[in-house]
């Protein structure tokens, strides 16, 4: 399938981007080995009005620099000091927007993403959550500020889900957002177990 084009990262409306990720395909390849999945979990964050974004307010620091560049790289961080976290970066340059990968379902490279998990076999706790996901591809620091259409990670067009197949709900992880935490931000797709908890 084709690798998503720039204009489709660089859509202003996040919540929007977020919603279209689902169904579409995630791809690494790390050192030569191909692993990626189908896209069923995302969360969006709206840039400098978005108190639970890095960004909010127009926060703009070495780690969030990426996040002002125009729609179409990756923006990854460490979190907690542990797990890195693959965000798509939307919108135009300028507006810190990005939408978080939370889980795909795993179709390339299976093997490979089991020795990385350090896991005996296939479970759906494999690539659910963004920290197991991208230990799972592989993705650390080294993939910060790459464009999506790149040899060592990209995007593929597969498939769009119905609005009434995507279940919205509020995001994880995000209480110190106040008001904001309450945005019905996180996405996925309704009956898929690739998903984090918690899910209805």
């Amino acid at each position: 399938m084709p690798k998503l084009p720039r204009e489709f990262y660089q859509q202003e409306d996040v919540v929007s981007v977020a919603k279209q990720l689902l169904g579409k395909m995630l791809f690494t390849n790390i050192e030569g080995v191909l692993t990626g999945g189908i896209i069923t979990e995302t969360e969006a964050y709206d840039g400098v009005v978005d108190k639970a974004c890095h960004a909010y307010g127009g926060r703009n620091t070495n780690r969030t620099v990426t996040m002002f560049l125009a729609g179409g790289v990756t923006y990854v961080y460490l979190c907690y000091g542990i797990h890195h976290l693959l965000n798509v970066v939307s919108g135009k340059e300028g507006n810190p927007q990005a939408v978080l990968i939370r889980a795909i379902e795993p179709t390339l490279g299976i093997e490979t993403m089991l020795l990385r998990r350090k896991m005996e076999k296939l479970a759906p706790r494999i690539t659910a959550g963004p920290g197991a996901l991208s230990q799972a591809l592989g993705i650390g620091k080294q993939l910060n500020a790459k464009s999506l259409s790149a040899d060592e990670i990209w995007i593929e067009e597969f498939t769009n889900y119905q609005e009434t197949e995507i279940v919205a709900t509020t995001r994880i992880g995000v209480a110190y957002a106040e008001e904001h935490a309450l945005w019905p931000f996180r996405f996925y797709v309704k009956g898929n177990k690739f998903v984090s908890k918690p899910n209805s």
